[in-house]
């Protein structure tokens, strides 16, 4: 077998390579830098005060953004406020959508990374360092992920600063009809799980079992509608079953691993069997 040595060159001082063909690359497999099934949005975005994004991409299967700058050579302080000033101007536009700014770099200095690392939390941030491998006359990139965005909390796992209010507090926000059909959707999940007990929190209706939290259903009832989120992993039967019911289904949420769906007061007794049969695997999961 024929030995080859590898050699890491400088994507900065080499004439044939630059951040162009970085870019190139990448968007043409995102898969390289190891975010999960993406799929490019933009290449370039101008953006409304001037610069531009070098590459936006959305994740396939959910609401998740990326805003992705990449530098050669190490990392600096520009850099680093242009990465966190794009994805502050993306989330703002769109904020449908989940963001996290992702700086790709040839060198993340141990300092920048401890920069970088006091905004992990507050801004999702992730840091991938890039090495281009030259093996004979092929040039290949490694990318590392040397610092990952810091998961936050989901709503329903705020409980211990969760405010707490009373069904009196929903009555004075949210229409008559919205509220009955709320109703409606906690004795239906009550017949499916009879040892839960509502609990009415600031921002949604949750649930308690023996005075301990245990929300995987969620119910808001607002203006126009009911959102209720369902924890539960993902399923093509029963994605198929919404498809076929034509029930207003929102994006599978990956981070709280929720199905979210939009309710009409009529519509909770129309979708009654189907609402049913996915609490009942919900509950299931949840192992309850």
């Amino acid at each position: 077998m024929k030995y080859e040595k590898a050699v890491r060159v400088s994507i900065k001082h080499d004439p044939k390579l630059g951040e162009k063909w970085v870019q190139r690359v990448i968007a043409e497999d995102p898969s390289l830098l190891g975010l999960g099934d993406l799929i490019l949005k933009d290449a370039e975005r101008i953006q409304p005060h001037g610069g531009r994004l070098d590459l936006l991409f959305q994740d396939a299967e959910s609401t998740q953004r990326y805003e992705v700058e990449v530098q050669l050579g190490r990392t600096d302080e520009s850099h680093i406020i242009r990465t966190i000033e794009y994805w502050d101007i993306e989330r703002k536009r769109y904020p449908q959508y989940e963001h996290t700014a992702v700086i790709v770099a040839e060198d993340i200095t141990s300092r920048f990374l401890n920069v970088i690392g006091l905004f992990n939390g507050a801004i999702p941030l992730v840091a991938i360092q890039m090495s281009a491998i030259q093996v004979g006359e092929l040039t290949t990139l490694v990318f590392t992920k040397v610092l990952d965005q810091t998961p936050l909390g989901l709503v329903d796992e705020d409980e211990e600063v969760a405010e707490v209010t009373d069904r009196a507090y929903w009555e004075s926000r949210s229409p008559g009809h919205m509220l009955k059909a709320a109703d409606r959707l906690i004795r239906l999940l009550q017949e499916v799980d009879p040892s839960l007990e509502a609990k009415y929190n600031k921002f949604y209706i949750g649930f308690a079992r023996n005075g301990t939290p245990d929300n995987y259903v969620i119910i808001q009832p607002i203006k126009s509608h009911v959102r209720l989120g369902v924890r539960l992993g993902r399923s093509e039967e029963l994605e198929a079953e919404f498809e076929k019911s034509e029930i207003d289904l929102m994006p599978y949420n990956e981070k709280s691993g929720r199905y979210r769906m939009r309710l009409k007061p009529n519509e909770v007794e129309k979708h009654e069997l189907l609402l049913r049969m996915v609490f009942t695997q919900a509950r299931d999961d949840a192992g309850a």
